[in-house]
Parts: C-alpha cells; structure tokens; sequence
C-alpha cells in the first residue's frame, strides 16, 4: 500500500471531514462546467466560468465562490493533479460513464463520503436505506462531534450524491439501486487501485473494484473492452493478470 502522502499528491484526500458537509457531489453542476471547457482546461479556467461567467447560474457572487470551493475541495479541478487529469480524460469518453465517475472521483476526494461506503454497499437491491442509518454511521466514532442537525444535513447530501450514481433510487424514501458500470468506470476502478499500489490480480479485489458491484468475470470483461478501445493494456492468462495505463495521462 502506497502511504498517505504519495498518495496526496496524486489527488486522494484524507482525514475525517469532507465537502459533503456541505453539499453534495453536484453532478449536474460538473456537467454544465465540462461542457464549456476542453479537457486541458486549467484550474483558472474553472474559476472564471464559475465565478466571473457564473455558467452554473448561482444567484450571488457569495454563491459562486462557494459553489467553486466546493468543485475544487471534491475534484481538484487541475491538470496538475494526476488523479483529477485522468478523471478529465475519461469524463468525454462515456456519458453512460459519467454519474459512477464522479462518485470514484468524489470517494478518492472526500473522507466523509468514502466512509459512506461501508453502509451502501452490503445493501441488497432493494432493500429500504433510511436517513437514520446514516446518521448512525457518522455519529459511531464520536457520537459528540456532530449536532442532529448536522448529521442530518450530512445524511442528506452523502445519500444525494449515492442517488444521483445509480446506487439509490426514490425521493422521501432509499432503496438501492445497480448503478450503470462501463469500461470507462472499470479503468479508473484499476488505476485508482494502482494508485494505491495494487498490481496485477490485487487490482481487481480493491475497494475501487469492489465498489463496481459486479463479479470478477464482469469487471475483467469490462476491462478487456477498455483494453481494446486503447485506455488501458489489459492481460489475463491463467492465474497471470497484468494491467498498465500507457494511454492515461499520468505523468
């Protein structure tokens, strides 16, 4: 396993608060900002479509400037950082892609969410998820930290962006759902893993795969199809699994 501060440089974030204290992953909102600009958009960029276009049509300048903090604190929204350069890459290449996307890249950004994980995804298709579950899980290691009504509001936006990546459907009440999985996912699934130090078989039992929720066969179909489209190089022989990313924009 890479350490942690290998890993920050790549574009992980760590401790024990996150952006989705605030919001959640606003997938719309990336969407709306993408489509204005090219894949080597800088950071600059960004900020001036937000805050000085106001492109995402927020109703203050107070508002703008939150909405970008938000943007920059879940996805980096640099060129500069590795793990926010492949995201970019892989964002034009699948709309079908796009809701899982930006969950992976939320999850390796935000501590909050990625801790939501580990409620999400024993679910069984169609069993009921209430807010109360969550709130249980965030308040378990310091049942002092939060008020109830930061718990709640915390709830409401971790579950939002789980729904807006297919893991949950329904309004007043949750259920879990089977997101859209693609070759585009399961290649950011491998290098996210690879980022973390994972090679070969190893890969493919990650957090990051596992988060896909599809059985081994699956994923290496769906990586065999990402092989095959150029983004990675994928081998399977046997026992033999070797995975590299000369395609993906890493340096």
């Amino acid at each position: 396993m890479v350490d942690e501060q290998s890993r920050s440089q790549l574009g992980f974030k760590f401790g024990i608060n996150g952006a989705h204290a605030a919001r959640s992953m606003m997938l719309e909102e990336l969407k709306l900002l993408f489509a204005g600009r090219p894949e080597h958009a800088s950071k600059d960029d960004y900020r001036q479509d937000i805050i000085d276009f106001n492109v995402l049509h927020k109703t203050s300048e107070n508002a703008r400037k939150l909405t970008f903090s938000h943007l920059v604190d879940l996805y980096g929204l640099s060129p500069d950082i590795p793990l926010f350069r492949v995201f970019r890459q892989l964002w034009e290449l699948s709309e079908a892609a796009q809701p899982l996307l930006c969950l992976q890249m939320a999850l390796a950004r935000d501590p909050l969410l990625r801790g939501s994980m580990d409620v999400i995804l024993p679910l069984q298709l169609g069993e009921l998820l209430t807010r109360e579950q969550m709130e249980e899980h965030l308040a378990a290691p310091n049942p002092d930290r939060f008020s109830q009504a930061s718990l709640k509001s915390f709830s409401q936006n971790i579950n939002g962006s789980w729904t807006q990546a297919g893991y949950l459907s329904g309004k007043a009440k949750k259920y879990r759902a089977e997101p859209k999985v693609t070759y585009v996912n399961v290649a950011f699934a491998l290098f996210q893993a690879s980022c973390e130090g994972f090679s070969g078989q190893r890969l493919f039992t990650s957090s990051w795969c596992k988060l896909l929720g599809k059985d081994l066969m699956s994923v290496y179909d769906l990586a065999q199809s990402a092989s095959l489209r150029g983004l990675i190089n994928f081998k399977h022989a046997g026992e033999i699994v070797e995975v590299t990313f000369p395609n993906l924009k890493t340096a």
